[in-house]
């Protein structure tokens, strides 16, 4: 058959002609659309569901499987078609739509399609496994594996999705309840300690938590008394959100039971399958295998702050001279680094300043954070030549008697009398961001000469390392911080200096623990590293007891 650009039949073959018991004389500047296409029960078809109008719509090559045409004597026949653009010099003439009859074929393409769905079925539950898996080994943090995993199940999968879990061996609290959006913003995200049960209990979440196979409900049936009062909860959140179907999912191995997964369909068309059942399962252990590990994360983290906090000593307060320190660690689902930082009063009067960071995280950097705090201490304390020298010495030392692979610090004297001065500051940097110096009048310069190479870095051991000296003026105020405070996430360096110098240059007279908090808040959101600060102010004739400088 060929039709013009508006659809119209120019021409029949007599083939068909037979199949469409029409004549071509008949046919011949009719409508192909209103005079042969029709839907599956006969009725006409409208017209922007005609695929083969939206291809002379836009000049392009079409085709279909299972149409209707209406033969002469008003009887279906089901076809396979194929249209291609007929053109002029150019021109677009209309198109050469090539048919034939599949009514016998009709069971065997019913087959095919079934195949065809199932296997797209498949391809997506493999689908929503994988990408479920690749998210959720993206986080540490137990809360927003859960909030991922949620927005992945719904509504892909299920209308609501809830999780349950284990805090203890008897006590259960539901973490996340997750519908599609607009449901019921009251009982979406709702957390609530859930009440127990005896195992004997034949709710299918209390028989899961006990560590009862999957439980797959096609029909939902609420009505009845429940087993107990968590049964009875279970029993309310499906009655509440409409459930027709529902399955719910042991987290974690039969031996480690984490919580239990809920997932809800509301339409009863398309209930749960034993497929569906399956990739749920799959889901469950995988999800209760990344809290296990959150958890074991969270308490190793935990420790490890711990540590790291009671290893950083009190400050001094020599004289007139007034010190201020943060430590901030990284945020939750972070790992914790090895930042430190540290003042002490040397034999000879002399303030030592420290700030560092060990290469490594957890339990490893903050053991090897203490054992550089207590090296460089011992080293120090009787010293009385340039901190350079120091930082050799504990070069040499770190790989025989630490398990520190390699470090940054800064050490610093200050010299000159607690009360009145004058005042000189002599560092060296062991590949550390350098300090910042704040000096009255609104100036603010980063100290770079002093740089050699980090700790543990192969160096040449006839050279020593470089050393700077400045003199300070009084009511100045010296930055020692960590990379944590200048290094954000999708920006550079330079950047982070800037907006380092900006900030403190805005707060300069500011109380000094004022100053340190409002550096920390004020950094950007995105860093994943903790946070070590150590800030100095020289008193001057207008500095007020608590560091303000007027």
């Amino acid at each position: 058959m060929v039709v013009d650009p508006a659809g119209r039949i120019l021409a029949v073959n007599p083939t068909a002609e037979r199949l469409l018991r029409r004549d071509a004389a008949a046919m011949r500047g009719k409508d192909a659309h209103d005079l042969l296409h029709r839907d599956a029960g006969g009725g006409t078809l409208r017209q922007e569901q005609c695929p083969l109008l939206r291809a002379l719509a836009e000049g392009v090559a079409a085709q279909g499987e299972g149409d209707s045409f209406l033969r002469g004597d008003h009887r279906l026949v089901m076809i396979s078609w194929s249209a291609s653009p007929l053109a002029d010099e150019g021109s677009f003439k209309g198109m050469a739509v090539l048919f034939t009859d599949i009514t016998g074929d009709h069971g065997a393409h019913r087959e095919r399609a079934a195949r065809t769905r199932a296997l797209e079925d498949l391809t997506e539950r493999l689908t929503l496994v994988a990408e479920i898996t690749d998210v959720l080994g993206q986080t540490l943090e137990t809360d927003e594996a859960l909030a991922r995993l949620g927005r992945l199940l719904v509504p892909r999968l299920a209308d609501w999705a809830a999780v349950d879990l284990r805090t203890s061996s008897e006590q259960v609290n539901r973490v996340a309840v997750t519908s599609i959006a607009g449901r019921d913003p009251a009982l979406e995200g709702r957390c609530e300690r859930l009440p127990g049960a005896e195992a004997a209990d034949r709710s299918p979440l209390v028989q899961v938590l006990h560590g009862g196979d999957p439980v797959l409900q096609t029909e939902v049936r609420t009505a009845g008394p429940a087993d107990s009062p968590l049964a009875a909860v279970h029993s309310d959140f499906l009655r509440t959100v409409g459930a027709t179907s529902a399955m719910t999912v042991p987290l974690g191995s039969r031996r480690q039971i984490t919580g239990a997964l809920s997932v809800v369909r509301t339409d009863p068309a398309h209930p749960f399958d034993t497929d569906d059942l399956e990739v749920v399962s799959d889901i469950g252990r995988r999800v209760g295998l990344v809290i296990d590990n959150a958890r074991r994360f969270g308490r190793q983290r935990a420790v490890a702050e711990a540590m790291q906090r009671n290893l950083l000593a009190p400050l001094p307060q020599p004289g007139r001279l007034r010190l201020a320190a943060r430590y901030q660690p990284a945020p939750a689902g972070s790992q914790v680094g090895g930042d430190w930082y540290d003042a002490f009063v040397l034999k000879d009067g002399t303030l030592a300043l420290v700030i560092g960071d060990v290469v490594g995280h957890d339990l490893t950097a903050a053991a090897g954070m203490a054992q550089l705090h207590g090296i460089l201490r011992s080293l120090a304390w009787d010293h009385t030549g340039p901190p350079g020298s120091v930082i050799d010495r504990l070069d040499d030392a770190m790989p025989a008697i630490t398990t520190v692979p390699m470090a940054t610090l800064v050490l610093a004297r200050v010299e000159g009398h607690p009360n009145i001065g004058p005042w000189t500051v002599r560092w060296t940097s062991a590949g550390h961001p350098p300090p910042l110096l704040l000096t009255p009048g609104g100036h603010a310069q980063y100290l770079e000469a002093g740089q050699g190479l980090v700790l543990g870095a192969p160096v040449d051991s006839s050279t020593s390392r470089p050393n700077g000296i400045r003199s300070l003026r009084p009511g100045s105020t010296l930055l020692l911080y960590t990379d944590g405070l200048i290094e954000i996430p999708g920006s550079d360096l330079d950047t982070g200096l800037g907006r380092l110098r900006r900030h403190a240059l805005a707060l300069a007279q500011a109380p000094l623990d004022t100053l340190c908090d409002q550096l920390l808040a004020r950094m950007p959101p995105g860093s994943a590293d903790d946070v070590a600060l150590l800030a100095l102010r020289l008193p001057s004739d207008t500095m007020t007891e608590d560091g303000m400088v007027r």
